[in-house]
């Protein structure tokens, strides 16, 4: 017969795995997206939480009054939020190479809202932010998040984590000088183009004084800019790859600094 004691320590026990991955899904890239149904996300959590309550092992958790179990939920909380936050950062770089890449071209003015975020978005920020996101997905970017969150209660055991803000905070500084470098990567392409198109419109300029540059370089800007956004289309994957290296560097260190 199938044993189905479960006492009052084992339910402590899961509650704080529970935490932990809820914490994880809700701050994690993918699985935070706000059309994601939320029934979806909160059983995904319990189902996860499920399997790894059995494959980690059991520890006895220590705390005197309900004040202490309540410090070592916060202390879960943190964990799953940050580790899952330090996955979500590097993927923000998207948007931004967007907002370049549209402030260049002049469609700036022209955003849309983004369901995912619910936040308003350039049109070239949503289409980098949906190409990147499915590539990632093809390539495994949820397993990953889901190994990465099964490998953290080896290296941080429940009520483990030490929150090291100087260190917390030197790895987001590290990132964000980072930050703009990333962003221009992905957009180089269209930011060169419009370098060397600002350029010529500037000779054409003193050339042809009666002509209006200003209607001919927003339409040519849009035109030519769009037609590389088409053409370097291509490149993407590589954008996709370098963003999944940082996010897996972004995990390690956060996992790091965490560490006891």
């Amino acid at each position: 017969m199938l044993d189905y004691t479960f006492s009052y320590g084992d339910l402590e026990y899961f509650l704080l795995i529970l935490i932990r991955v809820a914490s994880f899904i809700y701050a994690a890239p993918f699985f935070s997206m706000t059309n994601t149904p939320r029934n979806v996300r909160i059983s995904l959590s319990f189902f996860v939480a499920i399997l790894l309550y059995q494959v980690v092992p059991g520890q006895r958790i220590v705390y005197d009054t309900l004040i202490g179990y309540l410090v070592i939920v916060m202390k879960e909380t943190l964990t799953g939020l940050l580790i899952g936050f330090g996955a979500n950062l590097c993927f923000s770089v998207v948007a931004f190479a967007g907002h370049i890449a549209d402030m260049e071209m002049g469609l700036s003015m022209a955003t849309l809202m983004d369901p995912t975020t619910k936040q308003s978005t350039s049109i070239t920020g949503i289409y980098y932010n949906y190409m990147v996101m499915l590539m990632l997905i093809i390539s495994g970017l949820h397993q990953y998040l889901l190994k990465a969150l099964a490998e953290t209660y080896t290296l941080i055991p429940i009520n483990g984590a030490i929150l090291r803000s100087d260190r917390l905070l030197a790895s987001m500084v590290e990132f964000m000088a980072n930050y703009i470098i990333i962003g221009f990567r992905i957009c180089l392409p269209i930011f060169a183009v419009m370098i060397i198109l600002n350029a010529v419109l500037g000779v054409l300029a003193k050339v042809s004084p009666q002509m209006n540059m200003f209607a001919v370089g927003l339409q040519m800007k849009v035109l030519v800019g769009l037609s590389i956004l088409f053409l370097s289309t291509s490149m993407l994957p590589s954008a996709a790859s370098f963003i999944y290296d940082q996010m897996q560097h972004m995990v390690s260190v956060f996992v790091e600094d965490l560490m006891p």
